[in-house]
C-alpha cells in the first residue's frame, strides 16, 4: 500500500531546437541569453536524478554553442546531476558541441550527427560590378579593416588570417569533443574531426553517441514507467508571435531562407 503514495520521479527535460545564434530579423535562434533561465530552472528541480536535454540543431554560432555547453556543465557539477542528451533530426556542428554536455548521448538511427568543423562562406562580386559599371570606393583606418570584402579581390594574406582563426575555433571544438567523449571515441579509418557527418547508427560505431533511443523510451527504461517528464523550453514571446503573423511577407521569407540554407546542408 505504501508504494501507492510514493512520490514519482520528475525528470526536467530541456528542448533546444533551431539554428544557434541570433538568426533572422527577429532573432529567433538558440542563444545563451534565451536559454539561461530555462537551464537554471531545470537544474533547480530538487531530487531530480538527472536533467534531460533534447537537441535538434544544424549548428550556428560557435560562441553561443560554447556558452550553452559550458553553462550546462557548470550547473550539472553545481547541482550534482547527470545530464542525458537526445539528438532528434540533427545534432551537427554547434548542435553536436552542445550535445557533448551530456554524460550520455542518444540519437535516432536516422539522426544526423557530427560535422565537427568550422565554415565561413561568402560571395565575390568583383566581376559583376565591373560589368555593370559600378566603382567601389572603400576608405578605412586600419589596413585590414576591409578584409574579405565581397566587392574587392581576395588577398592571400586575408585568406591566411581567416584560416588561422578557423583553426583556433576548430581546435576548441575538438578539445570539447575529446574531453567529453574521452575513451568512448573509436579509433578507425574515419577522420572524426574533418567536418564530416554521419547517421545515428554510424555515430554509435564511432563513439560520438552512446546508444540509439529517444527521450520517452530511455527515461522510462531508466526511471520507471510512472516517471514524470517535465518539459522546459523557450516560449515564443507576444512580440515574436505578432511579428511572425505580420503582413511583411518579404521579411518572413528572408528569415525562412536564411535558416533553411543552414538546415539544407544536411539534407533537411
Amino acid at each position: 500500500m505504501l508504494s501507492i503514495f510514493k512520490k514519482k520521479k520528475i525528470i526536467p527535460h530541456i528542448k533546444l531546437a533551431g539554428v544557434i545564434g541570433n538568426v533572422g530579423k527577429f532573432k529567433q535562434g538558440i542563444d545563451f541569453s534565451g536559454q539561461e533561465e530555462i537551464i537554471l530552472k531545470a537544474f533547480s528541480v530538487k531530487k531530480a536524478p538527472c536533467v534531460a536535454i533534447t537537441i535538434n540543431s544544424p549548428g550556428g554560432s560557435p560562441v553561443q554553442s560554447h556558452l550553452i555547453f559550458s553553462f550546462i556543465r557548470q550547473q550539472a557539477k553545481k547541482n550534482k546531476k547527470k545530464v542525458i542528451v537526445f539528438a532528434e533530426d540533427i545534432a551537427a556542428s554547434g548542435g553536436y558541441l552542445i550535445a557533448c554536455a551530456g554524460d550520455e548521448i542518444y540519437a535516432n538511427s536516422s539522426s544526423i550527427i557530427g560535422s565537427i568543423g568550422v565554415i565561413y562562406s561568402s560571395f565575390g562580386f568583383t566581376e559583376l560590378i565591373k560589368k555593370i559599371g559600378v566603382e567601389r570606393r572603400v576608405h578605412t583606418a586600419g589596413k585590414n579593416k576591409s578584409t574579405l570584402d565581397p566587392f574587392l579581390e581576395e588577398k592571400k594574406e586575408d585568406i591566411e588570417r581567416l584560416k588561422n582563426i578557423q583553426l583556433d575555433l576548430h581546435q576548441d571544438f575538438i578539445n570539447v569533443v575529446e574531453k567529453s567523449r574521452g575513451e568512448k571515441l573509436k579509433k578507425s579509418e574515419v577522420e572524426l574531426f574533418s567536418g564530416e557527418f554521419w547517421s545515428g547508427t554510424k555515430s554509435k560505431e564511432l563513439g560520438l553517441i552512446d546508444e540509439i533511443g529517444d527521450a520517452n523510451q530511455v527515461l522510462r527504461e531508466k526511471f520507471g514507467e510512472d516517471v514524470i517528464i517535465k518539459k522546459f523550453e523557450k516560449s515564443k514571446s507576444w512580440l515574436s508571435k505578432k511579428l511572425s503573423s505580420s503582413n511583411d511577407h518579404v521579411d518572413q521569407v528572408a528569415n525562412i531562407l536564411e535558416e533553411k540554407s543552414i538546415w539544407q546542408k544536411y539534407g533537411l
